[in-house]
């Protein structure tokens, strides 16, 4: 026998012991599932309460395997007289994005072009390969010190880009090739681990700029993000600083606007991977180095220069938009007020790994990043129709506004 819920009823569960949600008006409890879920805990546990019927279709490339994980936590139906969208969301946007998205899967654009992702794999490993022959031919002196540390750097900022495809699965059909990839690109390319990863960036996706929620936008060590987060924590003097002073505070150091990146970066990374290295660098820094060298060497490429470029193309699209506490907005208008695009050229595709395209990427997650310039002038079609704003601005305009 079907069970009837109202959105009134679902919306008290919402807490740590007590989860459910809603996907296409089918009502789960997740409360013992969330601990075993693949993406995290979190990220499950950020929509109870609510629809979660879009984010379950964003991260999810087949449906029809997940559902069989679902049928065993279904408890009932929203009742025939409640709308298909909670807190008053605007039941024609949410419809006409689902049908947006539709039109993308008939265009046939979560379809990844292998050559593409085949030809950006061979020129990382082209420079790897270069690194080692100049470290073999040329010895380690300065000038060649200098130019490794360029092309190491580069190297391994493409390889961040290119994990970041293969951990969103859109690459390969199945999900269990993409887990493999990942696990070795960011593994034995970046040095990093690929379940940390996707802990922090599926939060980061499901609810991206809200406070307490998307793990990016939590630096209270350093400082606090926002409008009004700042004020509200430094006259309450929570946690360690006066942040209602930091917009003073924050250049005094000289030290500061160079370290931030390497802090930034620091923080992101598990403690096993601090200093995270590739197997050609280990390699390098291993055998043609010593040890005040290898330091140097470390701090210079993989802290200084990868940390600046890392946080740089990362936070453009987020940091200078939106940051609030939530707000239970649709899909849409939650991915859009968090992110901004960043103007296409062949250089700002290929610097960004195709982040440039931030709305795109963050409305259809699993999309592969060549197919985002297809998609783009349906979204900001869509945006226009319903007044959601499209922010769109220049690389350097970009770098500015983080200052800002």
């Amino acid at each position: 026998q079907i069970r009837f819920y109202t959105w009134e009823e679902i919306q008290k569960h919402n807490l740590r012991t007590d989860k459910w949600l809603v996907i296409e008006r089918k009502v789960y409890n997740v409360t013992k599932w969330a601990n075993r879920h693949p993406g995290g805990q979190r990220v499950i546990s950020h929509y109870a309460g609510e629809d979660a019927t879009d984010a379950f279709q964003a991260f999810h490339i087949n449906a029809t395997l997940v559902q069989k994980f679902l049928k065993p936590l279904l408890i009932g139906e929203l009742a025939p007289g409640e709308p298909s969208q909670d807190r008053d969301k605007n039941s024609q946007l949410v419809e006409d994005f689902r049908t947006l998205r539709k039109t993308a899967e008939d265009m046939n654009l979560f379809r990844a072009n292998p050559f593409f992702f085949s030809l950006y794999l061979a020129h990382i490993i082209a420079m790897e390969v270069l690194a080692w022959l100049m470290v073999s031919y040329f010895g380690t002196g300065w000038i060649t010190t200098l130019i490794l540390a360029c092309i190491l750097t580069t190297s391994q900022a493409q390889a961040g880009w290119l994990q970041h495809d293969f951990g969103h699965l859109s690459v390969f059909k199945k999900s269990s090739w993409n887990h493999i990839v990942h696990k070795f690109v960011i593994g034995h390319l970046k040095g990093a681990s690929a379940n940390w990863w996707n802990h922090r960036h599926f939060q980061h996706h499901a609810k991206p700029n809200i406070f307490k929620k998307d793990p990016d936008v939590n630096m209270l060590h350093i400082f606090v993000l926002g409008d009004t987060q700042p004020v509200e924590y430094g006259k309450k003097k929570l946690k360690y600083l006066p942040y209602n002073h930091q917009h003073e505070y924050f250049f005094l150091s000289e030290y500061l606007p160079c370290t931030l990146p390497f802090s930034l970066n620091t923080k992101l990374l598990p403690p096993q991977n601090l200093m995270p290295l590739s197997m050609t660098s280990v390699f390098i820094v291993s055998k043609h180095f010593g040890a005040k060298e290898k330091r140097t060497f470390q701090r210079h490429t993989f802290v200084f220069l990868e940390s600046h470029w890392f946080v740089w193309v990362t936070q453009m699209n987020h940091i200078p938009m939106e940051i609030d506490r939530e707000k239970h907005r649709d899909w849409l208008s939650a991915q859009v007020a968090a992110t901004c695009n960043i103007e296409q050229s062949f250089f700002n595709d290929w610097f960004t790994g195709h982040l440039n395209f931030q709305i795109e990427h963050h409305l259809f997650p699993t999309m592969p990043r060549h197919n985002f310039w297809k998609v783009k002038p349906l979204v900001k079609s869509l945006c226009a129709k319903y007044g959601v704003q499209y922010e769109e601005k220049t690389l350097g305009r970009a770098f500015v506004d983080i200052v800002g």
